[in-house]
């Protein structure tokens, strides 16, 4: 396995980051998860684009796109897969041990990792744990992703592979890693990004491609809605069968597959929609 770190492909044992990385220390860092089809990243100028509006939202200086593109394609040729999870990360670099940032500059770090097409469907859990729609990390991907990991751990302890998040004034928000889109009256929703959700990259080509409808939701409508699915980079569009003790046995619904099968045949039109 071959890592790129600060500007060179690096075996994996030789890829070490400082134990004073403030991405370590303090979580001060940010991150993109791009989905690689046979050696080729997929809809990698959005996932750029996110990464400097997280980068710039968090004080860091702008990412290199043209040597964040290099480091991607290097490992992509380096290490080849069919279906990759490609993880470009970026933090604060070498700092104190404190909030404060040091001055020798970012980290950037490029992996890759084997992955397996998600089932058509899955289960969720909410979970009683808020999103802050009104924090200073909001909208952006960041590396504090404790929070995600707890509420994932409460989701595999229910028989679910992930957890839904409601906001402070009780609208439905988010997964983990994910968003999420109801069916009502057979049509398709999804929550605005002022709920605190993270503006998915998935996310956004399925409101493209379907015209879904952000719209401000409480969280209860997961009682109620006729079909429930996930977006996420390398979930794509994944059906809800069950969300807590709630079971939707014809998953995916007429919406969810009809959403699913346009998914499929614009992403394989394009790679950098």
């Amino acid at each position: 396995m071959k890592i790129w770190l600060d500007g060179a492909l690096r075996d994996i044992e030789s890829a070490r980051v400082s134990a004073f990385d403030h991405g370590l220390t303090v979580g001060d860092g940010i991150f993109e998860t791009v989905k690689a089809l046979d050696g080729k990243p997929f809809a990698l100028t959005r996932h750029l684009d996110r990464l400097t509006r997280s980068a710039r939202g968090l004080g860091l200086p702008d990412p290199d796109h043209d040597e964040v593109r290099r480091a991607c394609v290097a490992v992509l040729e380096a290490n080849p897969m069919p279906l990759g999870r490609l993880r470009i990360t970026y933090t604060g670099g070498h700092g104190p041990l404190g909030s404060d940032r040091g001055d020798q500059g970012p980290t950037l770090l490029v992996a890759l990792g084997e992955t397996t097409r998600r089932p058509d469907s899955t289960a969720v859990v909410t979970v009683p744990w808020t999103r802050n729609e009104r924090g200073a990390l909001t909208g952006l991907k960041t590396t504090s992703y404790a929070e995600n990991v707890v509420a994932l751990a409460r989701a595999h302890q229910h028989g679910a592979t992930e957890a839904l998040f409601g906001n402070t004034v009780g609208r439905l928000c988010e997964g983990t890693g994910s968003n999420v889109f109801v069916v009502l009256d057979g049509q398709l929703h999804t929550p605005p990004l002022a709920s605190g959700c993270l503006a998915g990259i998935t996310r956004a080509l399925v409101i493209e491609w379907t015209g879904a409808r952000e719209t401000d939701l409480p969280q209860d409508v997961l009682s109620r809605a006729e079909e429930v699915f996930l977006t996420s980079t390398l979930r794509d569009i994944q059906a809800v069968h069950r969300v807590d003790d709630r079971e939707l046995p014809d998953a995916p619904g007429p919406v969810s597959a009809k959403a699913m099968r346009i998914f499929d045949e614009r992403s394989a039109h394009r790679l950098d929609p």
